[in-house]
Protein backbone atom coordinates (compact mmCIF):
# COMPACT_ATOMS: atom_id res chain seq x y z
CA UNK A 1 0.00 0.00 0.00
CA UNK A 2 2.79 2.05 1.07
CA UNK A 3 4.57 1.41 -2.33
CA UNK A 4 1.39 2.37 -3.92
CA UNK A 5 1.03 5.84 -2.11
CA UNK A 6 4.75 6.04 -2.73
CA UNK A 7 4.05 5.41 -6.67
CA UNK A 8 0.90 7.57 -6.48
CA UNK A 9 2.40 10.38 -5.33
CA UNK A 10 5.34 10.12 -7.63
CA UNK A 11 3.37 9.84 -10.00
CA UNK A 12 1.29 13.02 -8.70
CA UNK A 13 4.21 15.19 -8.72
CA UNK A 14 5.24 14.07 -11.99
CA UNK A 15 1.83 15.07 -13.37
CA UNK A 16 1.96 18.54 -11.23
CA UNK A 17 5.99 19.13 -12.42
CA UNK A 18 4.51 17.88 -16.17
CA UNK A 19 1.53 20.32 -15.40
CA UNK A 20 4.11 23.25 -14.38
CA UNK A 21 6.46 22.85 -17.24
CA UNK A 22 4.08 24.13 -19.56
CA UNK A 23 3.31 26.92 -17.33
CA UNK A 24 6.64 28.23 -16.54
CA UNK A 25 7.26 27.64 -20.79
CA UNK A 26 4.85 30.23 -20.98
CA UNK A 27 5.96 32.41 -18.36
CA UNK A 28 9.34 32.32 -19.97
CA UNK A 29 8.03 33.18 -23.58
CA UNK A 30 5.88 35.84 -21.80
CA UNK A 31 9.04 37.40 -20.51
CA UNK A 32 10.85 36.90 -23.61
CA UNK A 33 8.01 38.56 -25.47
CA UNK A 34 8.10 41.44 -23.31
CA UNK A 35 11.82 42.03 -23.62
CA UNK A 36 12.05 41.84 -26.63
CA UNK A 37 9.10 43.97 -27.29
CA UNK A 38 10.62 46.50 -25.04
CA UNK A 39 13.68 45.87 -27.34
CA UNK A 40 11.99 46.69 -30.19
CA UNK A 41 10.08 49.72 -28.59
CA UNK A 42 13.56 50.84 -27.25
CA UNK A 43 14.72 50.07 -30.72
CA UNK A 44 12.22 51.60 -32.80
CA UNK A 45 12.64 55.28 -30.21
CA UNK A 46 16.37 55.35 -31.20
CA UNK A 47 15.89 54.80 -34.93
CA UNK A 48 13.29 57.59 -34.78
CA UNK A 49 15.85 59.81 -32.38
CA UNK A 50 18.59 59.12 -34.87
CA UNK A 51 16.32 59.63 -38.17
CA UNK A 52 15.54 62.82 -36.30
CA UNK A 53 19.04 63.46 -35.41
CA UNK A 54 19.76 62.84 -39.15
CA UNK A 55 17.26 65.50 -40.63
CA UNK A 56 18.59 67.94 -38.05
CA UNK A 57 22.17 67.60 -38.91
CA UNK A 58 20.97 67.74 -42.69
CA UNK A 59 19.41 71.09 -41.80
CA UNK A 60 22.07 72.65 -40.02
CA UNK A 61 24.55 71.26 -42.76
CA UNK A 62 21.94 72.88 -45.38
CA UNK A 63 21.87 76.04 -43.28
CA UNK A 64 25.41 76.62 -43.29
CA UNK A 65 26.23 75.60 -46.99
CA UNK A 66 23.55 78.49 -48.06
CA UNK A 67 25.12 80.89 -45.47
CA UNK A 68 28.43 80.20 -46.79
CA UNK A 69 26.84 81.24 -50.57
CA UNK A 70 25.67 83.96 -49.47
CA UNK A 71 28.78 85.20 -47.99
CA UNK A 72 30.59 83.82 -50.85
CA UNK A 73 28.15 85.18 -53.22
CA UNK A 74 28.13 88.95 -51.40
CA UNK A 75 31.90 88.85 -51.31
CA UNK A 76 31.85 88.15 -55.34
CA UNK A 77 29.62 90.86 -55.79
CA UNK A 78 31.30 93.54 -53.51
CA UNK A 79 34.27 92.93 -55.27
CA UNK A 80 33.04 93.22 -58.63
CA UNK A 81 31.29 96.56 -57.05
CA UNK A 82 34.65 97.28 -55.87
CA UNK A 83 36.30 96.87 -59.48
CA UNK A 84 33.85 98.53 -61.28
CA UNK A 85 34.02 101.80 -58.81
CA UNK A 86 37.76 101.75 -59.15
CA UNK A 87 37.34 101.13 -63.10
CA UNK A 88 34.90 104.05 -62.51
CA UNK A 89 37.28 106.51 -60.90
CA UNK A 90 40.22 105.89 -63.22
CA UNK A 91 38.39 106.70 -65.75
CA UNK A 92 37.13 109.82 -64.39
CA UNK A 93 40.66 110.36 -63.07
CA UNK A 94 41.88 110.32 -66.91
CA UNK A 95 38.84 112.36 -68.25
CA UNK A 96 39.84 114.85 -65.73
CA UNK A 97 43.74 114.81 -66.74
CA UNK A 98 42.86 114.79 -70.28
CA UNK A 99 41.02 118.39 -69.58
CA UNK A 100 43.51 119.88 -67.45
CA UNK A 101 46.36 118.92 -70.07
CA UNK A 102 43.93 120.29 -73.44
CA UNK A 103 43.30 123.83 -70.67
CA UNK A 104 47.42 124.12 -69.52
CA UNK A 105 47.84 123.74 -73.78
CA UNK A 106 45.49 126.39 -74.54
CA UNK A 107 46.52 128.91 -71.55
CA UNK A 108 50.14 128.09 -72.85
CA UNK A 109 49.21 129.05 -76.30
CA UNK A 110 47.33 132.41 -75.53
CA UNK A 111 50.40 133.15 -73.18
CA UNK A 112 52.84 132.72 -76.66
CA UNK A 113 50.34 134.86 -78.82
CA UNK A 114 50.20 137.38 -76.30
CA UNK A 115 53.96 137.95 -75.89
CA UNK A 116 54.44 137.54 -79.82
CA UNK A 117 51.73 140.68 -79.96
CA UNK A 118 53.70 142.71 -76.93
CA UNK A 119 56.93 142.37 -78.78
CA UNK A 120 55.84 143.45 -81.79
CA UNK A 121 54.24 146.23 -80.44
CA UNK A 122 56.89 147.16 -78.82
CA UNK A 123 59.69 146.92 -81.56
CA UNK A 124 56.74 148.99 -83.83
CA UNK A 125 56.94 151.89 -81.22
CA UNK A 126 60.76 151.92 -80.98
CA UNK A 127 61.74 151.60 -84.64
CA UNK A 128 58.83 154.60 -85.33
CA UNK A 129 56.65 152.65 -87.65
CA UNK A 130 53.59 154.25 -86.52
CA UNK A 131 55.13 157.65 -88.06
CA UNK A 132 53.18 158.10 -90.94
CA UNK A 133 54.93 159.68 -94.55
CA UNK A 134 54.98 163.11 -95.34
CA UNK A 135 52.45 162.56 -97.97
CA UNK A 136 50.51 161.14 -95.91
CA UNK A 137 50.49 163.42 -92.83
CA UNK A 138 49.64 166.26 -95.12
CA UNK A 139 47.09 164.44 -97.25
CA UNK A 140 45.22 163.80 -94.01
CA UNK A 141 45.65 166.29 -91.48
CA UNK A 142 47.30 169.27 -93.71
CA UNK A 143 50.05 169.52 -91.55
CA UNK A 144 53.36 169.09 -92.18
CA UNK A 145 56.11 167.15 -90.97
CA UNK A 146 58.20 168.83 -89.23
CA UNK A 147 62.58 168.31 -89.73
CA UNK A 148 64.30 167.06 -87.17
CA UNK A 149 64.97 170.39 -84.98
CA UNK A 150 61.88 172.00 -85.53
CA UNK A 151 60.31 175.04 -84.10
CA UNK A 152 57.95 175.42 -80.78
CA UNK A 153 55.28 176.64 -83.30
CA UNK A 154 55.57 173.71 -85.62
CA UNK A 155 55.99 171.04 -82.37
CA UNK A 156 52.70 172.86 -81.09
CA UNK A 157 51.00 172.36 -84.04
CA UNK A 158 51.71 168.70 -84.47
CA UNK A 159 51.33 167.95 -80.97
CA UNK A 160 48.45 170.20 -80.05
CA UNK A 161 47.37 168.96 -76.67
CA UNK A 162 51.06 169.14 -75.24
CA UNK A 163 51.45 172.56 -73.77
CA UNK A 164 55.35 173.20 -73.18
CA UNK A 165 55.90 175.19 -70.06
CA UNK A 166 59.13 176.40 -69.96
CA UNK A 167 60.63 177.56 -66.81
CA UNK A 168 61.47 181.07 -66.50
CA UNK A 169 59.80 182.11 -69.50
CA UNK A 170 56.68 184.36 -69.67
CA UNK A 171 53.76 182.85 -70.14
CA UNK A 172 50.10 183.45 -71.01
CA UNK A 173 47.69 185.39 -69.04
CA UNK A 174 44.44 183.42 -67.83
CA UNK A 175 42.12 182.94 -71.02
CA UNK A 176 45.19 183.60 -73.45
CA UNK A 177 46.33 180.46 -75.51
CA UNK A 178 49.84 179.60 -75.54
CA UNK A 179 51.20 179.14 -79.57
CA UNK A 180 54.89 178.90 -79.95
CA UNK A 181 56.58 182.14 -78.78
CA UNK A 182 53.08 183.56 -78.94
CA UNK A 183 49.84 184.34 -76.74
CA UNK A 184 46.06 184.36 -78.52
CA UNK A 185 43.29 185.60 -77.68
CA UNK A 186 39.38 184.63 -79.02
CA UNK A 187 37.30 187.30 -77.70
CA UNK A 188 33.67 186.69 -77.20
CA UNK A 189 32.24 190.41 -77.82
CA UNK A 190 31.94 191.55 -80.66
CA UNK A 191 33.44 195.57 -82.21
CA UNK A 192 35.08 197.09 -85.80
CA UNK A 193 38.26 196.43 -87.31
CA UNK A 194 39.68 199.67 -85.62
CA UNK A 195 38.44 199.02 -82.28
CA UNK A 196 39.73 195.36 -82.24
CA UNK A 197 43.37 197.01 -83.19
CA UNK A 198 42.97 199.30 -80.21
CA UNK A 199 41.11 196.74 -77.75
CA UNK A 200 44.73 194.54 -78.65
CA UNK A 201 47.03 197.55 -78.32
CA UNK A 202 45.58 198.12 -74.71
CA UNK A 203 46.66 194.79 -73.76
CA UNK A 204 50.70 195.19 -75.63
CA UNK A 205 49.31 193.19 -78.75
CA UNK A 206 48.14 193.80 -81.70
CA UNK A 207 45.54 191.81 -84.37
CA UNK A 208 46.81 188.31 -85.24
CA UNK A 209 49.27 188.17 -87.84
CA UNK A 210 49.00 184.78 -89.78
CA UNK A 211 52.21 184.49 -91.14
CA UNK A 212 52.73 180.50 -91.91
CA UNK A 213 50.38 177.29 -92.08
CA UNK A 214 50.95 176.63 -88.75
CA UNK A 215 49.65 179.49 -87.11
CA UNK A 216 46.38 179.40 -89.26
CA UNK A 217 45.63 175.83 -88.62
CA UNK A 218 45.95 176.52 -85.28
CA UNK A 219 43.70 179.37 -84.65
CA UNK A 220 41.14 177.59 -86.70
CA UNK A 221 40.98 174.51 -84.67
CA UNK A 222 40.73 176.71 -81.55
CA UNK A 223 37.71 179.20 -82.95
CA UNK A 224 34.02 178.84 -83.62
CA UNK A 225 32.64 182.29 -84.78
CA UNK A 226 34.38 184.97 -87.38
CA UNK A 227 36.89 186.70 -85.98
CA UNK A 228 38.95 190.00 -87.39
CA UNK A 229 42.30 189.44 -87.98
CA UNK A 230 45.34 192.23 -88.83
CA UNK A 231 45.15 192.25 -92.21
CA UNK A 232 44.13 195.37 -94.25
CA UNK A 233 43.93 196.60 -97.87
CA UNK A 234 45.85 200.00 -98.04
CA UNK A 235 46.74 201.70 -101.07
CA UNK A 236 47.37 198.96 -103.88
CA UNK A 237 48.29 195.94 -101.56
CA UNK A 238 47.30 194.08 -98.70
CA UNK A 239 48.97 194.69 -95.44
CA UNK A 240 49.65 193.36 -91.47
CA UNK A 241 49.18 195.49 -88.88
CA UNK A 242 53.00 195.31 -88.80
CA UNK A 243 53.81 196.80 -91.82
CA UNK A 244 55.06 193.63 -93.23
CA UNK A 245 53.15 192.78 -97.11
CA UNK A 246 51.08 189.52 -97.36
CA UNK A 247 53.19 186.47 -98.88
CA UNK A 248 51.24 183.40 -97.93
CA UNK A 249 47.22 184.05 -98.55
CA UNK A 250 44.17 181.55 -97.53
CA UNK A 251 41.06 183.55 -99.46
CA UNK A 252 37.69 181.61 -99.56
CA UNK A 253 36.58 183.99 -102.20
CA UNK A 254 38.32 187.12 -104.24
CA UNK A 255 38.67 189.86 -101.66
CA UNK A 256 35.63 192.78 -101.83
CA UNK A 257 36.20 194.77 -98.90
CA UNK A 258 39.31 196.31 -96.83
CA UNK A 259 39.13 194.44 -93.60
CA UNK A 260 40.06 190.29 -93.36
CA UNK A 261 38.29 188.16 -91.05
CA UNK A 262 39.08 184.55 -90.25
CA UNK A 263 35.93 182.29 -90.70
CA UNK A 264 36.52 179.29 -88.95
CA UNK A 265 33.02 177.14 -89.88
CA UNK A 266 35.23 176.58 -93.25
CA UNK A 267 38.50 174.28 -93.88
CA UNK A 268 41.75 176.40 -92.96
CA UNK A 269 43.54 176.06 -96.38
CA UNK A 270 40.68 178.30 -97.85
CA UNK A 271 38.95 180.11 -95.02
CA UNK A 272 39.48 184.12 -95.50
CA UNK A 273 37.05 186.76 -96.36
CA UNK A 274 36.34 190.47 -95.98
CA UNK A 275 33.33 192.92 -95.01
CA UNK A 276 33.78 196.33 -94.14
CA UNK A 277 36.00 197.90 -91.92
CA UNK A 278 33.06 199.28 -89.74
CA UNK A 279 31.23 195.94 -89.73
CA UNK A 280 31.17 194.67 -86.11
CA UNK A 281 32.46 190.75 -85.31
CA UNK A 282 34.80 188.94 -83.15
CA UNK A 283 38.59 189.09 -83.28
CA UNK A 284 41.92 187.78 -82.18
CA UNK A 285 44.99 189.54 -80.20
CA UNK A 286 48.26 188.23 -80.06
CA UNK A 287 51.01 188.90 -78.35
CA UNK A 288 54.77 188.28 -78.46
CA UNK A 289 56.39 186.90 -75.57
Amino acid sequence: MEMQEISEQSEGNKAEEGASEPVQERKQNQTITINFGAQLKMSTQNRFMLQLMLEQNQRLNCRSYVEDKRDEGGENLASKLSVELEGEKGNQSEGKARLYRAACLLLTVICVVLLLIIIALSVKLQTGSAVCSKDEETKTTGRLIPPPTCSPEQCQDLFPDIHSKRPGCQQCAKGWLTYGRSCYFLSTFRLTWTESQQNCSSSGGSLAVISNQNIQNFLTRKGNMKYWIGLRHTGAAWTWVNNNALQDSYWLEHPRSDCAYLDTDQPPGENWRTAACQAATYFVCQLQL
